[in-house]
């Protein structure tokens, strides 16, 4: 088996719609190995098998599945270049779930999944020099601001922004850990166009860029040998508004 094992892939989490299939497309792309993980069965994952990517089902609402996606990377893998955690969860408080329900769920996403995915892999991405790896969480907008309608999705973010210093301090100088703080990258299909309207005007430069401005930022700290445990901020100058 150790000769079918992928070289240094790149792992990405929630990898099969949106950002993170654009990461995993832009990554084949150039002949990048790519692991990602899905939970729902999307239409992209057949090409994406197809262009090469191991695509492992995976289910984070629990700690044993997240350790058993972390078993199945190492079998695969001698070494990875990367872990970007992109699985996410945008859930709002509302009447029909219970509180504490809420945010163990957005907690067991945002940082159970990062934390024991970081420990679990972390030998596999140390061992090739100074800065030659990394980590990336993505976070939010709102943890710097609050939101009073995603109380526990915030929370849960900050708590990620934290872990980013701390296994950055942790897994220094071998491995970079940086964060990426986004707002309005790119809409739904079914956002009408009064929403949209609203949301562009609160950002200064009043466009959703799309996934590129994070593939460049991602390329950027991945060419880094000196970057580490900061949160890049993409939200179109949101905060200034």
């Amino acid at each position: 088996m150790a000769t079918d094992k992928l070289q240094r892939p790149v792992v990405i989490t929630g990898g099969a719609r949106r950002i993170g299939l654009a990461l995993a497309r832009h990554f084949l792309a150039r002949g990048q190995a790519v692991i990602l993980s899905y939970r729902n069965s999307w239409p992209a994952l057949e090409q994406l098998r197809q262009d090469g990517a191991c695509c492992l089902e995976a289910d984070f609402s629990s700690d044993s599945g997240i350790l058993d996606f972390a078993a199945r990377v190492a079998q695969r893998a001698d070494g990875l270049r990367a872990i970007i955690h992109n699985a996410s969860s945008w859930q709002a408080e509302t009447p029909d779930v219970a509180p504490q329900e809420t945010l163990k769920q957005m907690l067991q996403i945002h940082v159970h999944a990062p934390y024991l995915l970081n420990l679990q892999l972390g030998s596999l991405l140390c061992g090739y020099g100074q800065g030659a790896s990394d980590i990336i969480h993505f976070t939010d907008y709102v943890v710097e601001r609050g939101s009073d309608k995603h109380i526990a999705y915030a929370a849960s973010k900050a708590a990620l922004d934290n872990l980013t210093r701390s296994f950055a301090r942790k897994y220094a100088p071998q491995v970079k850990v940086n964060a990426i703080a986004p707002s309005l990258i790119l809409f739904n299909d079914d956002d009408d166009e009064e929403y949209r309207r609203r949301a562009l005007d609160k950002s200064l430069m009043k466009i959703a860029p799309g996934e590129q401005e994070i593939i460049l930022l991602i390329d950027y700290l991945l060419q880094s040998r000196y970057v580490t445990g900061r949160t890049h901020a993409v939200d179109g100058g949101r905060p200034l508004r």
